[in-house]
């Protein structure tokens, strides 16, 4: 019989998070696979065409069965996020009581907010199955630093919350070392937690320069950024860093913005405000398999946290989208993401939310002949094989689900 693993991510198809591929692995691998999500509504905030609360409820993906439980959409304000979280978690409470799913394992893809993970704990505890938890951002840090809250009753509440969970969770993996450590100091047992990185679907590979009607290159250095619009990019630093660039050369150089989120339209107000136009490019959201083609049309890539030790901490996504598909990388980060760059070889680093540093790194890739750049192409290339590997990462993960087949086989 088939091991069945109970999947609880409040984003899932077709909002685009890695979880998607995974889940699609397991299936390959032998596993049944049921996922518990939310209504699509990341990152534009309102629900997708042809989903809602009386629409597509119930769906297959790849093999997966996917269960879409209601919440409020996230909309563009704080009270909507707020909502949309707590929305989630009545929901999954209310699942729980009334499911009839037997599931062997829960896994929970745990991006902000970690009270997505409260459903999974409560059912793992009501069958008594073990409950896996991937950190992917790490609270309560991420709320102080996102929102902006430093109430100590709020901050406190929060932490208490996810101690519970932390507790009451079998296995818990991280995409960070550094996560390690945090949620060590939390006092949960180091033999309990475990670094497992992301890694990028198979479609992200390096593949010749093209040319796309979306990018028109001609002589501009030209950077890509894709992905979520959000504060958390640090993205605001981008205007000052154009304008610096133009002061410091005379080289045409373009950031190309591929996706959507929630500071896309005040970026896209500062840049025609500023007369900046010449330097941006702003291309709505693209499928996800499309990315490598924007790559492609591109010299390098950019990765832009705010400053923070939390993010210092973090490995974004990203980071292993760009390795993939062997681009170099431009990277306004500090902490691990900084010193995978330098220890592969890959690109350029500057200190986050630096507008001048930023630039001046930005030039200094640019000024790079091509033969220079593709040597950090590969490079990257390279330390993905070697630290990401897809296979070798779920092979791990095999381990704890007890897939004897694919044990043999490894």
């Amino acid at each position: 019989m088939k091991k069945h693993i109970l999947v609880i991510a409040q984003y899932f198809y077709p909002e685009q998070f890695r979880i998607n591929d995974i889940c699609t692995e397991w299936v390959n691998r032998g596993y049944k696979v049921t996922v518990v999500t939310g209504i699509p509504n990341y990152p534009q905030g309102k629900y997708y065409d042809g989903y809602g609360l009386f629409k597509k409820r119930k769906e297959i993906y790849n093999g997966i069965n996917i269960l879409r439980i209601p919440l409020i959409p996230r909309g563009n304000n704080a009270m909507m996020l707020a909502l949309n979280y707590l929305s989630f978690v009545v929901s999954g409470f209310f699942w729980k009581c009334f499911t009839k799913i037997k599931a062997d394992y829960v896994f929970i893809f745990e991006v902000s907010p970690m009270t997505q993970a409260l459903p999974g704990v409560w059912y793992a505890k009501k069958r008594k199955i073990p409950c896996y938890l991937y950190v992917q951002d790490l609270w309560p840090e991420n709320v102080e630093i996102v929102t902006g809250i430093k109430n100590k009753q709020i901050i406190g509440a929060i932490g208490k919350m996810v101690d519970y969970i932390y507790k009451r969770c079998t296995h818990i993996f991280t995409t960070s070392e550094s996560f390690v450590n945090s949620i060590h100091n939390r006092g949960v047992s180091i033999d309990k937690i475990e670094y497992w990185p992301q890694y990028a679907e198979d479609f992200y590979i390096p593949i010749e320069e093209i040319s796309i009607p979306e990018i028109v290159k001609g002589d501009t250095f030209e950077i890509i950024f894709a992905g979520n619009i959000g504060t958390a990019q640090g993205l605001d630093i981008l205007p000052e860093t154009a304008r610096v660039i133009k002061e410091k050369t005379d080289k045409k150089i373009r950031f190309n913005i591929v996706g959507d989120g929630r500071y896309k339209n005040e970026l896209m107000g500062i840049v025609q405000s500023q007369g900046l136009t010449d330097m941006f490019n702003f291309i709505p959201k693209q499928p996800a398999n499309r990315i490598p083609e924007f790559m492609a049309a591109c010299d390098a890539a950019l990765l832009s946290l705010t400053d923070s030790p939390l993010f210092a901490m973090t490995i974004p996504a990203k980071l292993q989208t760009y390795m993939a598909c062997g681009i170099p990388s431009i990277a306004s980060a500090a902490g691990e993401t900084e010193t995978i760059i330098i220890e592969s070889n890959c690109g350029v680093c500057s200190i986050p939310g630096n507008a001048e540093e930023l630039a001046k790194k930005v030039i200094e890739l640019a000024s790079k002949d091509k033969d220079e750049l593709k040597h950090l192409g590969r490079n990257a290339r390279k330390y993905y094989d070697e630290n990401f590997d897809k296979q070798g990462l779920l092979d791990r993960m095999d381990h704890y689900f007890g897939n004897r087949a694919v044990l043999e086989e490894s």
